[in-house]
């Protein structure tokens, strides 16, 4: 909870709460084993009052009532520093996504009530999925009790029940029951709708809607110290400035928090108040490919950290056809057949085919890394990888990672998903080569045709030399007599030229 000003935050302010969730007995105990080490008692124990504001029965709101109720409950002193605990502790419950809180101004009475909006515990699964949870939790109690409280929430699937192929025999709604759409209850629609607008205007804070955020959800939510404040205000008779925020919320899907973050950035403003669009985009466009970096990394994370179990699909070896057969390269042509050389393609993971091309030594990092991420958070199959790795090798390609990634994002934009689709990809390609080559074989076969050298100038053509007939070189020699008359002739104009100088 955001507070600079205690006189904003009293036990004389209203609040209500919100829920719409009831705790199971997993949730208590998830709450009293997982989070409550994380976050201490005092935050549980709020967090408990507050739930019990509502009725366990019920969901919905609770009844506006003055603060001073949760002071005496949690026998916090009434002053500052029963403001600054409170405060302290329900950041806790918010940082750990247990509850969010909210502040409303009621222009009537001019004046702001607080709204706490309680989030049910993460379910073992969820939360040993979530990276940030787990390694603060294993900060709190060590790596050891951690996994020891895993096991205890966590029952492991049957052995026998692992490796067998499962049918779903589950009936579809429409297999038993039949609706009556003839009549029409138009009270029942506007009630139904009336009670999913208002909650989705209670929720869509946080996202961007389609006519995006509001001027009185960015001001909300601004610092109130900031620099940028005086501009921010002024965009409440800015709409085209709000649009704009708005296009760049959605381009590149910032929440509100957000949004107001990167409106507090110094130069976003210029100083007569206009919005700098262009360092705006560039801030977000940084933010965005930030987030996404982090959320691919956390997700590589989490895949090594869990163990992958293998489904019917996959524990079952698929055959090749022959017309799909790729050839072997010559650096594996004593090592394996063509069968054997495909149906490695097909069913073996990529750590393996890439381990036959590395025979050496061990798999380069950037290598393993990249394909890691292709396999990840790409999600090409294994199959498509191989023949990937393949095409890399009879290429002759680079495998940096620029040169893998391009191939890999060609791969993804053609939408290649099956084995088949990767080997007539493939064939394409080298095809495409050939034609290429066997074009430049016949331009230089052809003589005088213009070629282009290494820098990719044009070079002259080249001009053949004509050489002289013998019998006309001869006749056009000059007689004894006509040399006699021309020496004579350059006497004079000798003896004329001294004369004159």
């Amino acid at each position: 909870m955001r507070m600079t000003n205690m006189l904003h935050f009293t036990e004389n302010h209203r609040f209500c709460v919100s829920r719409d969730f009831s705790l199971s007995s997993l949730d208590y105990k998830m709450l009293a084993m997982m989070y409550q080490p994380m976050i201490g008692g005092y935050a549980t124990s709020l967090y408990q009052v507050l739930y019990q504001q509502i009725s366990a029965d019920r969901v919905g709101y609770s009844p506006l009532e003055q603060q001073r109720k949760l002071f005496l409950l949690l026998e916090l002193e009434q002053g500052e520093r029963g403001r600054k605990y409170l405060i302290e502790q329900s950041s806790k419950l918010e940082a750990i996504g247990l509850m969010q809180t909210s502040r409303k101004f009621l222009p009537d009475e001019e004046d702001y009530i607080f709204e706490y909006v309680l989030f049910p515990p993460l379910g073992p699964n969820e939360f040993f999925r979530n990276q940030h949870l787990t390694l603060l939790l294993r900060d709190k109690v060590g790596k050891f009790m951690l996994l020891s409280l895993r096991e205890e929430l966590l029952s492991p699937e049957p052995e026998e029940c692992r490796d067998a192929n499962s049918e779903d025999l589950s009936v579809p709604f429409y297999d038993l029951f039949r609706l009556n759409t003839q009549v029409i209850d138009y009270e029942l629609e506007q009630a139904l709708y009336e009670a999913s607008a208002s909650k989705q205007n209670g929720e869509g804070r946080l996202d961007v809607t389609t006519k995006g955020f509001q001027y009185a959800d960015i001001i909300m939510r601004f610092p109130r110290g900031a620099n940028n404040r005086v501009f921010v205000e002024a965009l409440k008779h800015a709409p085209e400035q709000m649009a704009a925020i708005n296009i760049v919320a959605k381009k590149y899907q910032l929440s509100l928090q957000e949004t107001c973050r990167l409106l507090d950035e110094d130069g976003v403003f210029s100083e007569e108040g206009e919005l700098q669009m262009d360092l705006l985009q560039y801030n977000a466009n940084l933010f965005y490919r930030q987030s996404k970096k982090r959320d691919e990394e956390r997700e590589r994370v989490l895949a090594r950290g869990e163990e992958t179990e293998q489904g019917a699909e996959a524990s079952t070896d698929k055959s090749v056809e022959m017309q799909f057969y790729l050839e072997v390269p010559q650096q594996l042509r004593g090592e394996c057949t063509d069968h054997q050389y495909n149906y490695i393609l097909r069913n073996e993971p990529y750590t393996a085919v890439l381990k036959m091309f590395f025979t050496q030594g061990s798999i380069p990092d950037g290598v393993l890394n990249i394909f890691e991420k292709i396999d990840l958070n790409y999600k090409l199959k294994e199959e498509v990888i191989n023949v990937l790795i393949h095409y890399l090798h009879i290429d002759r390609r680079s495998w940096a990672k620029s040169s893998i990634e391009a191939v890999a994002s060609d791969m993804l934009g053609k939408q290649i998903a099956t084995y088949e689709q990767a080997v007539e990809y493939v064939r394409e390609k080298i095809s495409y080569k050939q034609k290429a080559a066997s074009k430049v074989e016949a331009a230089k076969a052809g003589g005088g045709a213009v070629t282009r050298g290494r820098q990719g100038k044009t070079q002259k053509p080249h001009i053949p030399i004509v050489v002289p007939d013998e019998g006309k070189a001869a006749s056009s020699r000059l007689t004894d007599e006509e040399l006699e008359a021309a020496r004579r002739m350059a006497q004079k104009l000798d003896e004329r030229f001294n004369r004159k100088s």
